[in-house]
């Protein structure tokens, strides 16, 4: 019979103090013989050399620790937004929650943003209020906030049962408040398996607090997990089923796929099915982790965490089960990046190892994205922050051993027209062999926005053969992605050929294309041509008291407001935001809010640059053609 089993996942704002709790939890559950401390770099959850050096948690980490035949799987996951994808990863994983409240610092963006993800995960839920051996400690400010917050589901749980401690349980329970009402008291067994159920529930979250640094309130805490916390549902199958939710690029043993399994079990030494991808997987070792350990077991069951290294074709996100009995679960939803740099190795020797450097660092975070522009032709990092990115090439640079030089990308602006334009060019080539002649007659006119581009062929009695109209085409394709402004590729636009000469000799492909580029991009000039520049959605997540301050400043950054919602002691402002402007916000954000700001962004349309910017964006683009030059 397979062990009972629990799978909590830590969440809370940064510096609450997640860490120190998993690791007073297993040092009390009897995993390890003494507690490291995060200030120290001793603890099992923080291991990486990034983490020590900053002191923060980066990545999640999976602990376990068996009390009262009880299997008790801990995700400690990281506080700052910028790995929101760690976060995001290991709720896929877990049963249940436990958020950590900083009884210093009270609600804070990250308290509020795990109140949100245990709210929208429909997770039970358990807030420990941490560091209450601090100084400025306030236990009844933070009861008070999230009671404002939560209501009446918020119960603090008293060490010795009290009269309305039972009431706020019988609450949950028509019958149990009848019986309540009725007897005026109920029993202890009674109360014990109200709040069990109630908590599962979600009818309560119940209130902790203590001190993971003193271990004031962890076995207390231990022992609710153990008692009261729910365990995985029923597998709805008897056939094996699991998703990868983390993936591990380690220096030695390769990659490590991290699953958790819905149904059925597994055995070392097998094959698996991987329903996503559609292939077959063989599977050597597998093992719990711990930390940066792997502790191997010969199987594993339903509603436990395993891992097993070298899947071939498997990564974050993927389905596992049985070719015979397949089952796909729900994709996992990251949110875009927020910021983006261009990265440049520096090298030779950098150029030749970036590529497999950064397959292996995307293969590990999901939000860390690389792409090239195929417009700038710049390799583009995004990631949830300057943080975020900043973590990550200093990784290529430790791990692997590859420099790069970083900078400010290239916006992807575009060109289009906002009237008609008429034009025609005649090309004629003369050079002692043969000549080259074409004459091409074109009309454009603007499309709607996101149109695109449109050829029309209009040339009546032959003026133009049908294979040099081919030859224009090509000739205006080429002539769309120069632009005629400032280089950048025209969008929107129609292209309309109806007249043209010929030479019956002279005449060729490469001549009507040359004469159709010049006739498009003259015809661009006559028919009031603009900069469209890429407007982004941007959610920032502020502080109440910085309201005024970030508003200001995307005003500043000629940001358009498009509305609020409020929370406790925070907002969220919505705007649209030319992507220019944002480049360096995340400087300027951290800046106002004393570091307790953050925002998402994600493409929203492009739209006419102002007049002003317009003139602006166009002689720098002229210098850089100059200078690209000499």
């Amino acid at each position: 019979m397979a062990i009972p089993i629990r799978n909590i996942i830590l969440l809370g704002h940064s510096h609450s103090g997640k860490t120190q709790l998993s690791e007073a939890l297993i040092f009390a559950g009897g995993a390890i013989p003494k507690a490291g401390k995060v200030d120290e770099g001793t603890t099992i959850s923080d291991y990486n050399e990034d983490e020590h050096e900053r002191k923060i948690s980066i990545n999640s980490s999976i602990l376990h620790f068996t009390k009262d035949s009880i299997k008790v799987n801990l995700i400690d996951t990281p506080g700052y937004s910028d790995f929101i994808g760690e976060v995001l990863g290991g709720l896929r994983a877990a049963d249940s929650a436990i958020i950590v409240v900083n009884a210093v610092n009270g609600i804070e963006i990250g308290t509020d943003r795990a109140l949100k993800l245990v709210e929208r995960n429909n997770l039970p839920a358990v807030i420990f209020i941490n560091k209450m051996d601090k100084e400025n400690a306030d236990f009844n400010k933070c009861r008070d906030s999230l009671k404002e917050r939560l209501g009446r589901k918020c119960v603090v749980l008293p060490e010795k049962i009290t009269e309305s401690f039972v009431e706020n349980v019988a609450e949950t329970d028509d019958a149990l408040l009848e019986k309540y009402l009725d007897k005026g008291n109920l029993e202890e067994g009674e109360i014990k398996l109200a709040l069990k159920k109630a908590v599962a529930e979600r009818k309560i979250i119940p209130l902790m607090a203590g001190s993971a640094a003193t271990n004031t309130g962890v076995k207390e805490l231990l022992d609710f997990i153990v008692d009261t916390m729910p365990p995985p549902g029923e597998p709805s199958n008897a056939f094996f089923s699991a998703q990868v939710f983390k993936t591990i690029s380690d220096p030695y043993i390769g990659q490590i796929s991290i699953f958790r399994i819905f149904s059925g079990s597994i055995s070392s030494n097998t094959s698996l099915y991987n329903a996503s991808k559609e292939t077959t997987e063989k599977i050597g070792q597998l093992f719990a982790m711990e930390g940066k350990r792997e502790i191997q077991v010969s199987s594993a069951s339903a509603g436990d965490i395993a891992a097993c290294a070298k899947l071939k074709n498997t990564s974050t996100g993927d389905s596992l089960s049985t070719e015979k009995n397949p089952v796909v679960f729900k994709e996992f939803q990251f949110p875009e990046p927020a910021i983006s740099f261009s990265i440049k190795p520096k090298t030779r020797s950098d150029e030749d190892k970036i590529s497999n450097a950064l397959h292996k660092l995307t293969a590990e975070d999901m939000t860390f994205k690389i792409t090239r522009d195929q417009q700038t032709k710049e390799l583009i990092a995004s990631g949830m922050g300057e943080l975020h990115i900043n973590v990550m090439v200093k990784r290529l640079q430790k791990r692997f051993g590859v420099q790069v030089n970083m900078g400010t990308p290239k916006v992807a602006y575009k060109e289009t027209i906002t009237a008609k334009g008429e034009s025609h060019y005649r090309h004629k080539k003369q050079s002692g062999g043969a000549g080259q002649f074409a004459e091409v007659w074109i009309r454009i006119e603007p499309l709607a926005r996101g149109a695109g581009f449109e050829f029309v062929d209009e040339i009546v009695g032959g003026a133009i053969p049908a294979a040099f109209v081919v030859s224009c085409e090509k000739g205006i394709k080429a002539a769309i992605q120069e632009g005629a402004l400032a280089g950048f590729p025209t969008v929107d636009v129609k292209a309309i050929v109806y007249d043209g000469k010929t030479h019956p000799v002279d005449s060729k492909d490469i001549a009507f294309q040359i004469a159709a580029r010049h006739a498009f991009k003259e015809a661009v000039l006559k028919a009031k041509p603009v900069l469209l520049e890429p407007i982004m959605d941007v959610d920032v997540t502020v502080p109440d008291e910085y309201m005024g301050d970030i508003t200001g400043s995307l005003n500043s950054r000629r940001g358009r407001i498009m509305g609020m919602e409020p929370g406790i002691g925070i907002q969220v402002i919505k705007a649209k935001v030319p992507l220019e402007e944002m480049y360096k916000w995340a400087n300027e954000l951290k800046s106002l809010t004393g570091g307790r700001g953050n925002y998402a962004m994600r493409f929203s349309h492009y739209e006419i640059v102002p007049s002003n910017v317009n003139q602006m964006i166009i002689e720098k683009a002229k210098r850089a053609k100059e200078e690209a030059k000499t």
